[in-house]
This record gives C-alpha cells, structure tokens and sequence, in this order.
C-alpha cells in the first residue's frame, strides 16, 4: 500500500554495485529503511546526493507492517537545504548531531513530536546566519532529551550548585557519585535550559565552557540511552568551533 510521509536522512549505506539502504525517521512509521535501487547510477531518479545525513524529504512509500526492508516510490528534496550543506560549521554541526540522531532515536512507530522537533530545528540551522551557531548543538541536545524522555528536572534550577547526571535532577549538595555538574559548568547548564532558538544568541560560553558541555551532554545520554555508545564526531566539531 502507498503512504505519502515527510522524511529525515539517518543513514545512507552502500548496497551492492549501484544500490544503497538508507535510514530514514519519518513522520507517518518512526525509523525505517528504505532500499533504493540504482541510487549510485549517473542518471538515477533517486540519486545518492538527495540522500545525505539530515537532508529533508518528501517521500511516496510502499509499507508493510514487517519491520523489513521498505521501498520508495517518490522521492525529493523538500525543502531543499540552502545552506547546511555547503557551509563548514553548519555541515560539521548536521554531522554530528546526526550520528548522536542514530544512536539515540530507535523508534520504528510514529512520534510526531519528535519528528516535528527535528524536522524545524533543521529549518532553524539552514536559514541561520553566523549568530548563535556555536551553542546549536547544545541547545538541541539538550530540547531533544525532552522527547526521548530524560529532560533534566528543573525544580532547584538556579538555586542548586549540582546536577546529578545520573539521576537528572539539581541538588544543593554533591552527590555520593562522580557523575554531576558543579559551579560554574551548573550555572552555565542551567542557562542553556533557560534557553531557546529565538534567543540562542544571549547564551555566552567560552570554548572551553562549550567544550565541557558538550561531553557532559553526550555523558548524560550514554547514562539514559541503552547502547549510546561512544560518539566520534565531536571532535571535529570542536575543532571547527574553535576557530568561529
């Protein structure tokens, strides 16, 4: 049966001489693969290209209820990215959030929040100018955790000098383990929960600050995430965030 559904690009990996697989979370059935004949072919109709990590799609779909491999009967680029592919922070920032995407995101049901926050955050980034794209990695970690089901607690936020990774919550007193955020890294976190895209700017992190954070993030993920595991792609992320 055909289904029209919106899709965003996971994962895209060769199959065969001329095909790939790729992975795509859709609004209409969550996280599903698709296999695309002829994707590598000069003059394929679904090209490789339209295919790469976190490009956005419009997609006519076959689906059964198996869990197996699907196929795409229509396929484009809506909306097209303008600038995330081409532009060096931007690319590195997709690249990284979306191998943290793959790891995190499992769901093969539809979650239309989910999609939708993700889908506009894209948006967000590719029409973005210079301004505030330093700490778009971090607010979006830290948003998505909202939809993955381990937001921090926010009771104590501002008055509490830790916060607990292991358990999400802000304490007034270290706790009996090694996994928290003390003064001043807690205040900076608290700020980055008082945030969002439309005053992402406000937020002034050194790069060592966002550094830290970052890590943290990932640590706090890996804790509430079963089978995280350890995520790469940060590092060059830092190393071109460094130089902005």
């Amino acid at each position: 049966m055909l289904h029209k559904t919106r899709g965003i690009v996971f994962k895209t990996t060769d199959f065969g001489e001329s095909s790939v697989i790729v992975q795509v979370f859709t609004e209409k059935f969550g996280l599903q693969s698709y296999l695309v004949n002829g994707a590598k072919k000069p003059k394929a109709k679904i090209s490789r290209n339209m295919l790469q990590p976190l490009h956005l799609l419009d997609m006519v779909v076959y689906h059964k209820n198996t869990g197996n491999i699907q196929r795409i009967r229509e396929l484009k680029n809506s909306p097209q990215l303008q600038t995330i592919p081409y532009d060096v922070i931007k690319s590195s920032l997709a690249i990284f959030l979306n191998e943290v995407l793959y790891k995190a995101v499992r769901l093969q049901s539809a979650d239309e929040n989910l999609f939708g926050f993700i889908f506009s955050a894209i948006e967000w980034l590719d029409h973005q100018g210079d301004d505030g794209l330093a700490n778009f990695h971090l607010l979006f970690l830290i948003q998505l955790t909202r939809y993955l089901g381990f937001y921090p607690d926010r009771y104590l936020a501002g008055e509490a000098d830790y916060f607990d990774l292991k358990n999400g919550v802000f304490l007034k007193y270290k706790p009996d383990h090694a996994l928290y955020l003390s003064p001043p890294n807690t205040q900076n976190f608290t700020a980055l929960l008082e945030c969002s895209f439309e005053n992402i700017t406000t937020l002034k992190l050194s790069n060592d600050n966002r550094r830290y954070l970052v890590h943290k993030l990932l640590e706090y993920y890996a804790l509430h995430t079963e089978g995280f595991g350890h995520v790469r792609s940060h590092e060059v992320l830092e190393e071109v965030l460094s130089i902005v």
